[in-house]
């Protein structure tokens, strides 16, 4: 880092050594505070510096909410020496139609490591679709041909506008073909798509036709797969991100068989990842998984080899993703004085008075 960028972090890293309140960030703070271009430089580097042991992230956590139709994660991790998050993530499929709110529901604390101080409490909803969309944009960069202009989106929900925003930062799109069962929902994507971006050439189609397109993205949460291997021709880079619990897969086997697999982490892949269903049964072997995703970015692991090879990007989501752009957000919140600073944590040492006083006699 230099001139400007150098200058900024020095001064952040001053900050969050001397900062006395808690910044809260509401939704609306986030969103003024997320740039996608930020988002993708910030996820790249927390997967170069997770493989390079600069980054420490323990197993994701559920909390499984059968009589509520949900589950709940948490996910802790630490980046660098300057950044420091947990994020209690609330995943609920029929929130829209039981209650009128977001399938995913997240809320993000940010810490000072060197303290403990918590710098922000904010809301990660957003910054959870944006840092899945980075995430995939930083695989497409890594794994998509390089002549790569076409791209299919498998699912038509929220995250499919962050995949094509963010995809679209890594590789010149002329055509986006959308396919979902919720006619509806595909077809307010497509003329949102069409007003935004009238250069490109969008469509709603079929999975087959979706599937052809050079960089493929799936974002289902079926648990039967939906994607054939003979949809898939030579040359093709899936970001698979539908798959984010034991025992969904949206890729028939064969596919997987026939790639190059790339996992963001493997111990999460095989838990609740595309690969979890075949691994599991044996239809899958360790070897067919290349590595991951870090380790290729880090010069570890060759990446694509040639033009002709399927490439997978098996996405399950990461907590130091989060930490990285959580990181970037509160940074622009601080230099844009967003947010509401309030006293969350009561520095002064507090009588044993005031306790004693509530002892029973």
């Amino acid at each position: 880092m230099v001139g400007e960028d150098y200058l900024w972090a020095t001064q952040l890293g001053r900050l969050m050594s001397v900062e006395r309140s808690t910044l809260l960030l509401s939704a609306d703070d986030v969103a003024a505070c997320l740039d996608m271009g930020e988002a993708i430089a910030a996820v790249r580097e927390a997967f170069v510096a997770y493989h390079a042991k600069r980054a420490v992230m323990p197993p994701k956590s559920y909390i499984n909410l059968p009589e509520h139709g949900g589950d709940v994660r948490s996910m802790p991790a630490k980046v660098g020496t300057d950044a420091l998050s947990v994020k209690w993530i609330c995943s609920h499929p029929k929130n829209p139609e039981r209650h009128g709110l977001p399938t995913v529901i997240g809320s993000l604390i940010l810490s000072d490591p060197a303290t403990g101080w918590p710098l922000a409490v904010m809301d990660a909803t957003l910054l959870t679709a944006y840092r899945t969309g980075a995430a995939a944009a930083v695989a497409s960069d890594t794994l998509a041909r390089r002549d790569a202009t076409t791209l299919g989106i498998i699912g038509a929900g929220t995250q499919a506008a962050y995949q094509i925003a963010a995809i679209s930062h890594v590789r010149k799109l002329t055509r986006v073909t959308i396919a979902d069962a919720r006619i509806e929902s595909t077809q307010r994507l497509v003329e949102a798509l069409t007003k935004r971006a009238p250069h490109l050439d969008v469509r709603a189609g079929t999975l087959e036709e979706a599937a052809g397109e050079d960089i493929v993205c799936t974002l289902t949460p079926v648990h039967t797969p939906i994607v054939k291997r003979d949809w898939i021709g030579h040359g093709v880079h899936i970001n698979a991100l539908g798959a984010d619990a034991a025992g969904k897969q949206e890729l028939e086997v064969d596919i997987l068989r026939d790639a190059v697999i790339v996992v963001d982490d493997w111990e999460q892949a095989t838990h609740s990842g595309e690969i979890n269903v075949a691994m599991a049964a044996a239809d899958l072997r360790p070897e067919h998984v290349r590595g991951t995703l870090g380790a290729i970015l880090d010069g570890a692991l060759p990446g694509r080899s040639d033009d002709e090879e399927i490439t997978i990007f098996d996405s399950t989501g990461l907590a130091i993703q989060d930490t990285a752009v959580a990181k970037a957000v509160y940074a622009r919140a601080v230099r844009d004085g967003l947010g509401t600073p309030v006293d969350l944590v009561n520095t002064a040492r507090v009588p044993f008075d005031a306790v004693l006083t509530q002892m029973r006699t």
